[in-house]
Order: structure tokens, then C-alpha cells, then sequence
């Protein structure tokens, strides 16, 4: 919803439990009102009537106080956009006009307000969803007057309301150990994250978050989340600015150095950099930025994700039709219901040193295609996957030799190769028909049901010989990317997409409205992996969670020994998949996950659309997670280590009704929602790496 002042100057976006409120001065200067609990219309223009600070000569009156902070003039904060003609640098816009448009009722109004600046065009984009508090806010430039370069083109500067001080939380990370929650008191400065690599990075999720003073906790208190739906290059930065105000900057692209040139006639679109205000603690942020995704992002959100099967680990790139047949066997017999054939199907896809650009099956490793495996597939009940990576080219393929000026490169330089390959510059039209070429092809030779879409290295030579202006490409990329999924998904509905960077190295609202799930992280060890679901859920919903069980001990990374048992809780928090080699485990490891993945399918619906309640956080001892969907409630538990036999302490439920009863479908025990919220719920967890399902009904 949105309302406007008696005067058109001041607006007022609201949804169920929040507001954001703006305010146009006389001398159109677009200043913050309100981020917070939902208030008054009338609210909104009291605080636009109150004076504001005094301020000297080596101050400024804006700073700290704009809605969008533009360089040029009176301003010493990081500008949100900064332009620059043959002439100048820096931009002295004038309002334009206002508009709401309602037109798209299930997608909510958006408020827009259109400033100008010799020839160019600057809108500011505002939107609530119906039913989220979710703010989203992005910003569009349409250049009518003579070529300029746009160094910086934020989505949105978030601007928080004074206090004495605040915690920033944020995820860290690497390979293998991606979305690491760490929070820290903020300081005077900036605190800036972000990707230079071409992609979203294992380094750090595009979020933030912050409380006041650190007064928050997991259920209680206010946290202020922003999150960027944008899959290259990117920057968040958090400034405590010397009044102590805070404010949070975040957009595409890493650094100043130019993101695009605006010839005349041409646009440039900002992605979406969303904001959440939540008084239910982090644990309540998490819940309501998982809703909006659910609601708005994720394509198909309502549907249950399938229990998929992927032969990688089995045979890595050592493949063969009859040994993928006797693979998707042994998985339909467990009750999977997506069989993958990850890296090694096509070209001369013998190792990673060759094959990748030519999406044509190995025809001494299937000589009739992919589809009668497809079709012996289906046949066992199953639907029928493959792994791609479309943006990557070896140097040994039919495609680079053909086209070696295809590829990113600087003239005159070493064209670095990582993992034995190079990247494609889909920025370029003729990479991109070539792409939808081959993958429309492929997707239409065999009845493919599912793609997991890979990304296995950084930009590092980021060039494009011949091109006006090069560095475009770190935009146009993303874009192609877009467009790229989306024209695929047009053309073939029924096919479901995976992201995956290495693991989770592209993560991030943009590329999770044009997949169905994202690859959390290579790191499969189901204790590693614990604390990698905990700092992915603060953002993330389950829904898109993919999470696998392999094998014991984990070859991958550490040797672990862990149990059967333990490997599958930790993967049922989310879309649960198993990736181990199914002709080593024994009848007796067979039967067992198979009743594992039928428990799972009773409890998808709850841990796929429900709400999630963090009980413990994975710290050394008993960590628990809760979900709770209508009438039903699921905890998994999981108990790292036990000292001394001390017993493990009960559980303290969410989410539930406190006069209400509740059965727990695994012991038969009858529990009140008083009990279970307050004393707990017992799990009988002893010695180490041990864990447990516990469904609740409400009777």
C-alpha cells in the first residue's frame, strides 16, 4: 500500500507489520522519513515537519538523510550513483513527477518518482509486496541527451534510524565453507563485502543485517536485513557515518571504475536491493525474508522439490551409459525420484582438461544420445537430470577452436586458464545464440526433466577486444546469463534449473528467480555442513536448499566417519539429495536410506514450506532446527559431541500453540504446546554425531 501527502511530497509504503516513509523538501531534496513498525500517514509528515540537525561549515546538511546520495554538491557520503560526461562529473538532478502504479495488484504498487539532469533520466523504484514487509527498491537511468559512463549505479542507500549503536551481521566463507555467520559490533567507517570475481562468490552472501546496540536475539528484537538480487559482481557498504548514523549502500559491480556507458536512447536497469525490517528478532527476519521468497522469487515455490540422485561422486568423469542404468537402479529402488548425470556426458568429456563448449553427448560413451537412458529412467519411475556449465569453454573443444576470440582475454596477455578452463563472453550475441543453440537442442533431443547449471571459475581477464567500451561486459554478462534461463524456461516449462558456482558460489536473489534450487556448497560432510545450512538459512528458505548424502568417510575433505543416520538429518533440513556410490553400500545401507527417504517425502511438506525456527545454533554440543507448517511441526536434532555423560538437555519448541496438544508420531507420547514452549521436548541424543526426526501433529 501506498499514500501520499495532502501535498504530493511526502509517501508512505506499508506493509503488515512495517512502514518506509520518504519526503520531497521545497528544495527537492528526497529525503529518509521512516523505516520501521507500521505508522500513520500523518505519522509520516510530523517527522517530515521536525527541523533538521545543525550542521558546519565542514558538514552537510544531506548527508546521512537522503534516500539516494548522488555525487555532486554538498555530499561526502558514498554517492549512490555517479556519472561523468566529456564535460563533467557528478550529477544536479531537479524532480520530475511522482507516480504510483497499481496496475499489477498480486505484485503490489510501486511508487516511482523520475528526476532529471541534462538529458538523463533517474527513477526511483519502491515496492511492497502484498502480505511482506519486504521494501524492494531498485533504480532505472534512461539517457536522452550526449553518451555518458555510468561508474556507479547503486540499487538503493538504506538509511537507519538513530541510535546510540549497532551489531552488523554477514556471512564469510570460502570454497567448502561458504555462509559462516559472523556478527560484529559496527564501528565508525565502512564495512564493505562484495564479489570482484564475475559472479556472487563463496566469500559472501549479498546480505546484512543489523540490531541495535546487539540487543537482539534469535526471537526477539529489531533486525534490519538488506539483501541484492544481482549474480556478478557486486558491493555492500555499511557506513557508521561521525554523527553515528547508518547507512547502507549496495548495487552490481565491485569498484567505481565504470559499469556502463549510456549512449544516447539507452537504459540501464539497477537490480533489486531489498530491505526487511523485522521486530521478531533474527530468527523473525529469517521467517519473513523466506516467505517473500517462497511468495515472489523462487519460480514454482509450491511444489515440493524431488529427492534426486547425482552419479558424480560414483564415477566422476569415468562414465558409461550401462553404468549410469545400474546406478538409477539402485537409487529408484531407495525411492529417488530424480537421477542426475553430472560432469563427463559430453564432448571429450574424459577429464576437466577437455570438452566442455560442446553440448553434444560422448558417442562412445552413449551412442544413441541421452535419451534411452532418459527413457529407461522414466521407466523406473524417475524423472531424468544432466550438469552443465554453459558460460565455460576448454581450450580443447570443437567450439574454442573454432572460435577462440569467443572468450574473455585481454590483447596481448597470457589467457589464464583456471581449472583447465577459460570463460566465455556471453556478453557478445553470437555466444549467446550459440549457447540457446545447443542447450535448446539438448533439451529438446531427450525428455530431460531437470539441469543443474554449474559455474567453475573467476573472471580474471575480463576483456573484449574490438569493443568500444570493454568493461561492459561485467554487466552484460549477468544479463545474457538472465536471459539466457529465462528464454530456456519459456521454451521448455517442465524443466527444473539448478545454480551451482563450486558449490555455493552463486547465491543470491537474482539468479534464485530463475532456478528452482541453488547448490549450498560442495563441502558434503554432514557436520560441516550444519553450520553451513545455519548461516544460509538466515536468508534462504529450505525450499531451495539442496543438500546431499555421500559417503563414509568423507574422501572429499576430511576423512570423517559418520553414520548413516547422522548424514541423513543433516540433509532432510532441506531439498534432500544423495550423491554417494550406491554400488559400494550394502543391502543392509540400502534399506536403510530407503526408509530414510520415505520418511523424508511425510515430512517434505513441512520442511520445504514452513516456517523455520532455529532452536540451537551448531556450536560443539546439541544444535536443533524446527519447522512448522499448519498443524504439523518437525525438529531435527543433531549432537556433535557428549562430555563427561552429562545428559543432553531438552529442546525448547517454537511456533506452537501453547493451549493446544500436540502427538509426537515417533514415541507416541501426547505433549502440550505449553510444555514443548517452555520445559522442551527431550531427544535422547547421546555420544557423538548422533541425531533424530521428531514429528509433531497437533490433535
Amino acid at each position: 500500500m501506498v499514500e501520499i501527502g495532502k501535498d504530493g511530497r511526502t509517501w508512505l509504503l506499508s506493509g503488515p507489520t512495517s512502514s518506509y516513509a520518504l519526503r520531497l523538501t521545497d528544495q527537492d531534496e528526497l529525503l529518509h522519513l521512516h523505516w520501521g513498525p507500521r505508522i500513520a500517514l500523518a505519522d509520516a509528515e510530523a517527522l517530515a515537519a521536525r527541523p533538521g540537525p545543525e550542521y558546519r561549515g565542514f558538514e552537510s546538511p544531506l548527508d546521512g538523510r537522503e534516500e539516494y546520495p548522488v555525487e555532486g554538491g554538498p555530499r561526502f557520503v558514498r554517492p549512490a550513483l555517479s556519472v561523468r560526461t566529456d564535460e563533467r562529473r557528478g550529477t544536479e538532478w531537479r524532480f520530475e513527477a511522482y507516480e504510483v502504479d497499481e496496475s499489477g495488484e498480486a505484485d503490489g504498487a510501486e511508487l516511482r518518482l523520475r528526476f532529471s539532469d541534462s538529458g538523463l533520466g533517474i527513477t526511483l523504484h519502491y515496492r511492497m509486496r502484498p502480505a511482506s514487509d519486504v521494501v524492494e527498491r531498485w533504480v532505472t537511468l534512461v539517457n536522452e541527451g550526449p553518451a555518458l559512463e555510468v561508474l556507479r549505479a547503486d540499487s538503493a542507500t538504506w538509511t537507519l534510524p538513530e541510535r546510540e549503536g549497532w551489531r552488523l551481521s554477514q556471512t564469510h566463507g570460502r570454497w567448502a565453507a561458504e555462509s559462516q555467520l559472523v556478527r560484529t559490533d559496527l564501528t565508525y567507517g565502512e564495512q564493505v563485502i562484495g564479489s570482484r570475481r564475475g559472479h556472487t562468490g563463496h566469500q559472501h552472501l549479498p546480505w546484512v543485517a543489523l540490531d541495535v546496540e546487539g540487543t537482539a536475539t534469535e526471537e526477539r528484537g529489531e533486525v534490519y536485513g538488506c539483501a541484492l538480487a544481482w549474480s556478478g559482481s557486486w558491493r555492500i557498504a555499511v557506513a557508521q557515518l561521525p554523527d553515528v548514523r547508518v547507512q547502507i549502500t549496495g548495487g552490481a559491480g565491485y569498484d567505481d571504475s565504470g559499469l556502463v556507458r549510456l549512449e544516447p536512447g539507452e537504459s540501464f536497469v539497477a537490480p533489486v536491493f531489498a530491505g526487511l525490517w523485522s521486530d521478531g528478532g533474527f530468527g523473525g527476519a529469517s521467517r519473513a525474508w523466506h516467505a517473500y521468497q517462497r511468495a515472489y522469487v523462487i519460480p514454482d515455490a509450491d511444489q515440493d522439490r524431488p529427492v534426486l540422485y547425482n552419479s558424480w561422486e560414483a564415477t566422476e568423469f569415468d562414465i558409461s551409459e550401462e553404468q549410469q542404468q545400474a546406478l538409477a537402479r539402485r537409487a529408484a529402488a531407495m525411492g529417488v525420484e530424480l537421477f542426475v548425470v553430472d560432469d563427463g556426458w559430453f564432448g571429450k568429456r574424459t577429464s576437466d582438461r577437455a570438452g566442455l563448449g560442446d553440448w553434444t553427448p560422448n558417442p562412445d560413451r552413449f551412442p544413441a544420445g541421452l535419451k534411452p537412458l532418459a527413457d529407461d529412467v522414466h521407466a523406473l519411475g524417475m524423472q531424468f537430470g544432466i550438469w552443465v556449465e554453459p558460460e565455460m569453454v576448454n581450450a580443447d573443444s570443437d567450439l574454442y577452436r573454432a572460435h577462440p576470440d569467443w572468450i574473455q582475454y585481454q590483447p596481448g596477455r597470457k589467457r589464464t586458464e583456471l581449472r583447465n578452463q577459460l570463460v566465455l563472453n556471453l556478453a557478445r550475441e553470437d555466444v549467446q545464440e550459440y549457447l540457446w543453440e545447443q542447450l535448446h537442442g539438448l533439451l529438446s533431443s531427450a525428455p530431460i526433466d531437470y539441469v543443474k547449471w554449474d559455474f567453475n571459475r573467476c573472471f580474471t581477464d575480463a576483456g573484449w577486444p574490438g569493443e568500444a567500451y570493454p568493461q561492459r561486459l561485467w554487466v552484460d554478462h549477468v544479463h545474457a546469463l538472465y536471459g539466457l534461463l529465462d528464454r530456456l524456461r519459456a521454451a521448455h516449462p517442465g524443466v527444473a534449473f539448478e545454480s551451482c558456482s563450486g558449490g555455493g558460489g552463486r547465491i543470491d536473489l537474482g539468479v534464485m528467480a530463475r532456478t528452482d534450487q541453488v547448490w549450498t556448497s560442495d563441502n558434503t560432510d554432514p557436520l560441516d555442513r550444519l553450520a553451513i545450512q545455519y548461516g544460509f538459512s538466515q536468508i534462504h528458505p529450505a525450499r531451495a536448499m539442496a543438500a546431499w548424502v555421500t559417503d563414509s568417510p568423507n574422501k572429499q575433505l576430511n576423512d570423517r566417519v559418520s553414520s548413516l543416520r547422522f548424514r541423513f538429518v543433516s540433509s532432510m533440513a532441506g531439498v534432500l539429495g544423495v550423491g554417494g556410490d550406491l554400488t559400494e553400500w550394502s543391502d543392509e545401507e540400502l534399506a536403510e536410506a530407503r526408509d530414510w527417504v520415505a520418511l523424508y517425502k511425510e515430512i517434505r511438506p513441512v520442511v520445504q514450506r514452513g516456517d523455520l525456527y532455529r532452536l540451537r545454533a551448531p556450536q560443539g554440543g546439541l544444535s536443533a532446527v524446527q519447522y512448522v507448517h499448519e498443524d504439523q511441526s518437525v525438529v531435527l536434532a543433531w549432537l556433535q559431541a557428549q562430555h563427561y555423560g552429562e545428559p543432553v538437555a531438552p529442546v525448547r519448541l517454537r511456533g506452537l500453540d501453547p493451549a493446544a496438544t500436540y502427538e509426537c508420531l515417533e514415541t507416541g507420547e501426547v505433549h502440550r504446546g505449553a510444555v514443548l514452549l517452555h520445559h522442551g521436548l527431550r531427544t535422547g541424543l547421546r555420544g557423538d554425531l548422533d541425531a533424530a526426526v521428531f514429528r509433531l501433529r497437533r490433535i
